[in-house]
């Protein structure tokens, strides 16, 4: 899959290894047993995302024959064929894991059942849990007469459940049958069937065990039952209509994703081959590109929600709560505070109320005149939305930009649009052209007569949900140079195309490519002329070639660079008069890694960076994205020394490279560096 002449890694083979990283964490035996299950859940949602955008994203363009090439000069079929042979590893790969996990569950007393394995009074229980709980929300579909094939969702499973009649032989039917996880829980903890056993089944296996409760007034009393799921194009086909508002635009265009083409169709591998070519031609599903065949089990991602109370505590994760800072108390001003000093908060280790609290303090105070901030992704049940419409209601003037093309997130930023306007919430919709991806806070209150900023700029959603498991920062300032910026960002999305000037935020579309690579630049001279010159790059995904090319320039002039990319990185590290000076890791655990910090060695006064934006061409040319100089020394400290807790982790840290990527980074030394665990130490010791 890669050529060594070449200089670049296809990005979405590099993706393929980054969920590769996934799935080592459920091979992990030093992962506990439950959270393997979870990591399975999690590489399974990750492969669906990436079928529904990426895949789906070249199918388009094979489809076109417009471009047979990306930038990087890679051939789109011979990519797409480079997938399917990565992701059938994977798979595989997936199953072994997921069959030994289930072993080492047995060892545990913990049983996953089939619909046959269950004694009378789990049968009993089954059956009433059915009639009680599931019975009403099937709603079988006769297959035989079914035209609406586009109406089946990809989100969903279904099960392809043959009918038969034993005084009819020659009766074959079929039946279509959604499986509710959105309205019922995927696993049911049964009566164990002794004394310190948990037994548990999957919904699929509870309708299969009571299909017989469904069909038999028809005159059915044998069936099978297969599982099939389609995975769909989920690029969104914007109307251009100049009479809707972009709230209607794209109330119709998530609609529109439901009949987006088939990208992937998964089958249970046992189903008989006479009815599976029988459901080819009725679903139109071209063999060639989108026919795989699966297990018993699809939707794996369901794993993500497994029940917590199943297993001991020494299967799961040791807690780790989030800390509260000294230097902000809970019964202090938060403005007081900042007023002071700039406050850096890390996440999950330090808690994301702090962000609450500030917006709800910001609701109540007399001083506070209008809180503006954007909304990438919110939480489905928001405190951040309810302090915001809190606020509007005690008369303070609040903006919202809402980013309504969140991937995946579209229906439930809609949803919080309209509830907002209909709270007196001045809503900011779109910016056409350009998703607004940075995340910003700005508050204004008038102190002694005057106008005085307060600002949030976080490298991660204000959302308190994945505030528990993303690692992401947020800077809290009053340094009126970088609020009156904010402001300024402010303004261009009420301007749309009036370009700010700005004096210390890097701003996408504007000039974040330009700035850093003038920074690269200068460490280049720096180094030419024999002085000190490095820099560490951390950020979840590295794909722009202008920069790459820059920064395979500054290694050859010696500069020394560490990159810590989570996710894609296009960049080689290694290559003989290349990129010899580069070395590239990624860190994959329990937290996932998130933030976006920068720093640069300039002449031994180093500059650093955090902010929204990573380095691909989306974000520099194609988003509103914002990067914050970090000018507090204290947390200039704080952030060098979590960089440098994870450049030296040793237990979940992996070379990012094309001979054996994904080679954990061990030493020879006898003490284990775990990088998140030492930077929830390191934090504490500090409060």
């Amino acid at each position: 899959m890669f050529d060594k002449k070449e200089r670049y890694l296809n990005r979405e083979i590099s993706w393929l290894q980054f969920n590769e990283r996934v799935l080592q964490e459920a091979k992990d035996s030093t992962t506990p047993l439950m959270e393997r299950l979870i990591f399975l859940g999690i590489f399974s949602n990750n492969l669906d995302e990436f079928f529904k955008v990426r895949v789906a994203t070249l199918n388009r363009l094979v489809k076109l024959r417009q471009e047979y090439s990306d930038e990087f000069g890679f051939n789109h079929q011979r990519i797409l064929r480079d997938i399917s042979e990565f992701v059938g590893e994977l798979q595989t790969e997936f199953s072994t894991t997921y069959t030994q996990i289930l072993k080492e569950l047995e060892k545990e007393k913990i049983y996953i059942l089939n619909e046959t394995q269950l004694t009378s009074e789990q049968g009993g229980y089954v059956i009433r849990y059915f009639r009680d709980n599931v019975r009403q929300h099937l709603f079988p579909i006769m297959l035989e007469v079914f035209e609406e094939i586009e109406n089946l969702q990809d989100k969903s499973i279904y099960l392809v459940v043959d009918l038969f009649k034993t005084q009819d032989p020659d009766v074959d039917d079929h039946a279509l049958i959604k499986i509710p996880t959105s309205d019922v829980s995927r696993f049911l903890i049964l009566p164990p069937s002794e004394e310190g056993r948990t037994d548990l089944i999957f919904l699929d296996d509870v309708i299969r065990y009571c299909l017989w409760d469904v069909f038999s007034i028809f005159g059915y009393d044998k069936f099978a039952a297969y599982t099939i799921k389609f995975t769909r194009d989920a690029e969104l086909d914007i109307d251009n209509d100049v009479s809707k508002s972009f709230l209607e635009i794209m109330t119709e265009s998530v609609k529109q994703r439901k009949h987006g083409a088939t990208v992937r169709f998964i089958h249970d591998s046992t189903m008989p081959e006479d009815l599976r070519d029988h459901l080819v031609k009725k679903f139109k599903i071209k063999k060639k590109d989108t026919l795989k065949k699966g297990g018993r089990y699809h939707n794996n991602k369901d794993l993500m929600n497994f029940p917590r109370n199943v297993g001991g505590a020494h299967l799961w994760y040791e807690s780790m709560q989030p800390m509260y800072l000294h230097e902000l108390p809970l019964n202090k001003s938060i403005f007081d505070v900042i007023r002071r000093k700039d406050v850096m908060l890390h996440y999950p280790y330090q808690t994301f109320q702090y962000i609450v609290d500030l917006l709800r303090e910001a609701s109540i105070d007399p001083h506070v005149r209008a809180i503006k901030i954007t909304i990438y992704r919110a939480a489905s049940n928001s405190s951040v939305i309810n302090a915001l419409i809190n606020a509007a209601r005690n008369g303070k003037h609040v903006t919202v930009y809402l980013e309504l093309q969140a991937r995946f997130d579209e229906q439930n930023n809609i949803y919080w649009a309209s509830k907002l306007q209909e709270e007196g919430v001045k809503v900011v919709q779109s910016i056409p052209g350009y998703k607004v991806h940075c995340k910003l806070i700005l508050i204004r209150r008038k102190e002694n007569g005057q106008n005085v900023y307060y600002a949030a700029i976080g490298t991660g959603n204000h959302n308190e949900q994945t505030a528990k498991v993303y690692a992401d920062e947020h800077l809290l300032t009053s340094n009126q140079e970088i609020t009156n910026d904010v402001n300024q960002v402010f303004h261009l999305f009420d301007a749309r195309y009036n370009r700010p000037d700005f004096q210390k935020l890097i701003v996408s579309p504007f000039n974040t490519r330009d700035f850093f690579m003038n920074l690269i630049d200068q460490e280049i001279a720096n180094a030419k002329a024999g002085k000190k010159a490095w820099m560490i790059l951390k950020m979840n995904n590295l794909v722009d070639k202008r920069i790459v090319d820059k920064l395979y320039e500054a290694s050859q002039a010696n500069v020394k660079i560490n990159l810590i990319i989570r996710g894609i990185c296009v960049l080689i590290p290694g290559i003989p008069n290349v990129s010899e000076n580069i070395e590239a890791i990624s860190i994959v655990d329990r937290y996932l890694e998130h933030s976006r910090i920068v720093v640069f060695c300039n002449n031994e006064d180093p500059l650093y960076f955090t902010g929204s934006s990573d380095w691909m061409q989306r974000n520099f040319d194609h988003r509103i994205e914002v990067m914050t100089p970090i000018l507090d020394k204290e947390i200039q400290s704080e952030l060098w020394q979590i960089l440098q807790i994870q450049l030296a982790d040793n237990v979940k840290s992996r070379y990012i490279s094309t001979g054996n990527p994904n080679n954990y980074k061990l030493n020879n030394y006898n003490f284990k560096i775990r990088a998140q665990s030492e930077i929830y130490k390191f934090l504490r010791s500090k409060h």
